[in-house]
């Protein structure tokens, strides 16, 4: 019988917490490992929605050593109503395990596989990894600060007792000013609700993994990231290696026609609101944001 071909090539499978966001700076650090590293990369997106136009645009145009793969959508059916965006997202990932476990089996005979690489939602997909005896590697998108408060939040949840807003003292964040319990991300602002759960969960994951990269630099954020590089046991070494953005982002006539019409309008008259590229509005929620436009009085 003729021998499976192994390709030599090291090959990293990459999974981004769903969001546009969250895809386009792994996309960016996706392109350095293949050009400055000569990796081949699988793009693992997971999701409980169709592919949406917004993230098709940021697959395009890549080196063919980057393979997009969109995950069979998953089910939110059996969730309560109106469930926090961060819930959904890392739900998104935990219910898609299964599909990144075959692709492993899929990938693990025919490539070198040497690296799971997932953002600070995604780290379920840890266990896939490590079931594989793959290294894996977390990539934290956000800010140092947020880093290392994430890094420290499983030691809070342990010591503050309530709600870190009730905290009557300042919370002490490695290499950061300190702040008011109240100061905190939402999410972590009802301690009962499932996206703190959660969030905590994937915090307490951050240890597993082998290394950490940072998407961002020295010169922006030099204390925190001066605490984060200090070893400490248990602590994954940290990596700044950004700032990660997306260079070549295209003009295209949706764009311009947007563009075209803001510098028709009155100085400082327009207000932009963004929802991000997962959120959405209710009917009654959308009803009552036109109407308090209507009722302002000023142009709709």
């Amino acid at each position: 019988m003729e021998a499976l071909h192994v390709d030599s090539q090291p090959h990293l499978v990459i999974v981004p917490s769903p969001g546009v966001g969250h895809l386009i700076p792994l996309v960016e650090f996706a392109k350095r490992l293949v050009s400055l590293h000569n990796f081949s990369v699988t793009i693992a997106i997971p999701s409980n929605i169709p592919p949406t136009k917004p993230q098709r645009a940021v697959l395009t145009d890549l080196p063919s050593t980057i393979q997009p793969l969109f995950l069979p959508p998953i089910s939110f059916n059996d969730l309560p109503e109106n469930p926090k965006i961060e819930t959904i997202i890392i739900l998104s990932v935990t219910r898609s395990v299964p599909f990144l476990r075959d692709l492993f089996k899929s990938l693990i005979g025919k490539t070198h596989l040497a690296g799971l690489i997932v953002d600070h939602f995604s780290t379920d997909a840890f266990d896939v990894a490590i079931e594989f005896d793959v290294p894996c590697y977390l990539f934290f998108p956000p800010s140092a600060m947020n880093l290392s408060f994430a890094l420290q939040m499983p030691s809070l949840d342990q010591i503050i007792a309530g709600e870190y807003r009730d905290h009557p003292e300042l919370i002490q964040i490695p290499g950061c000013i300190p702040i008011h319990g109240k100061e905190l991300q939402e999410p972590t602002q009802d301690r009962s609700d499932d996206a703190y759960k959660l969030l905590l969960h994937n915090c307490k994951r951050y240890r597993m993994a082998d290394t950490i990269f940072l998407n961002s630099y020295p010169e922006l954020e030099p204390e925190a990231i001066k605490a984060l590089l200090e070893e400490k046991p248990g602590k994954p070494p940290v990596y700044p290696i950004g700032p990660l953005v997306r260079k070549d982002c295209s003009e295209n006539e949706e764009r311009a026609d947007c563009l075209k019409w803001l510098d028709e309008q009155p100085k400082e008259s327009v207000l932009f609101v963004s929802f991000g590229s997962r959120g959405a509005l209710w009917r009654d929620q959308i009803n009552e944001l036109a109407l308090g436009l209507e009722m302002s009085g000023q142009r709709c």
